[in-house]
């Protein structure tokens, strides 16, 4: 077994959790936990601490959570921690050049993606989005551009064909945590043996915007059904029926486009058919305004009237 490490923590979801769950079970020593400031949640908007802030206290680990690391007490106060290397997942906040180069090792990032592709904030929805039938983690050692440091270690899987970014979400969580820990095993060889990115190969996951979640019926319905499972569990992807903003949770792409798109051309049990520019979209999921998201079947029984054949849905409000 080699010699632990001396390392900090940086992170904030769910995902950077469990990442930092592996690490509490090996023989490393974690100085101390950086997270987000608390946010305000819920209905309450009462504040929330993050879930890795959660688990670090259920640790009792040192948790710091400053508003930016550019400032220089900041700086300080983690070259104080006299650390082999700070370890970051899903963080949220930029690191200067004055945090890259303070760990003896430097910082290791996981990223939801098989660099160089889908380099950026939101590489599990565009991966879907992008009709991508692989993905996967990449470990890699920062620098001061944006997912652009050489890489450590990758680990790839395949996309299901209707997985919504939440199942990729949970796959990616299942392979980061344990290539993680190996590559930890193998420092500093494994940074010593890295491998530099082909930046002509790079595309971008730039942060989702609200926006686009609305659902515009002159594209293809392929196109419309990635985007909804790209956009599942969040923002959520959204059209209007009536006065009524009703959000998709799931649909299928179908053949055949006999109407104006967003029609409906046919209800039953199994989703509403609707036109679009190209082909159809068979809509099984959806959630109206103050209810909770139910299949179409359960739908038709109580708002039948609205769905009916006919109807039209409309990109905007």
């Amino acid at each position: 077994m080699t010699s632990p490490l001396r390392l900090a923590f940086a992170g904030t979801p769910d995902f950077a959790a469990l990442h930092l769950s592996a690490l509490l079970d090996t023989h490393h020593e974690i100085a101390a936990v950086f997270t987000q400031p608390d946010r305000p949640a819920g209905r309450g908007k009462q504040p929330r601490p993050s879930p890795v802030k959660s688990l670090a206290l259920n640790h009792a680990l040192p948790v710091l959570q400053p508003q930016t690391l550019r400032d220089p007490d900041v700086q300080r106060e983690l070259a104080d921690l006299d650390l082999d290397a700070l370890i970051v997942v899903a963080y949220g906040l930029i690191l200067p050049q004055a945090v890259l180069d303070i760990p003896r090792h430097g910082c290791i990032n996981v990223h939801g993606s098989l660099l160089p592709r889908w380099r950026g904030a939101a590489p599990i929805q565009r991966a879907i989005e992008a009709g991508d039938a692989v993905t996967g983690i990449t470990i890699m050692r920062m620098d001061a551009g944006l997912d652009t440091g050489p890489m450590l270690a990758r680990a790839s899987c395949d996309i299901p064909p209707l997985a919504t970014s939440g199942d990729l979400y949970a796959l990616l969580a299942a392979l980061g945590p344990k290539l993680l820990c190996e590559v930890l095993a193998r420092l500093p060889a494994a940074i010593a043996e890295s491998t530099a990115q082909d930046d002509s190969l790079a595309t971008y996951a730039h942060k989702i915007d609200k926006g686009e979640a609305r659902l515009d019926w002159q594209r293809p319905a392929a196109v419309l059904s990635r985007q909804v499972r790209a956009f599942n569990p969040a923002p959520g992807c959204f059209t209007f029926l009536g006065e009524e903003r009703i959000k998709v949770w799931r649909a299928t792409p179908q053949p055949g486009q006999d109407a104006q798109p967003g029609t409906i051309t046919d209800c039953a049990e199994r989703g509403i058919t609707v036109a679009c520019g190209e082909g159809s979209l068979l809509l099984e999921t959806l959630q109206f305004p103050g209810a909770r998201a139910m299949d179409v079947g359960e739908l038709l029984r109580g708002r039948g009237e609205l769905l009916a054949r006919g109807a039209v849905l409309r990109s905007e409000a």
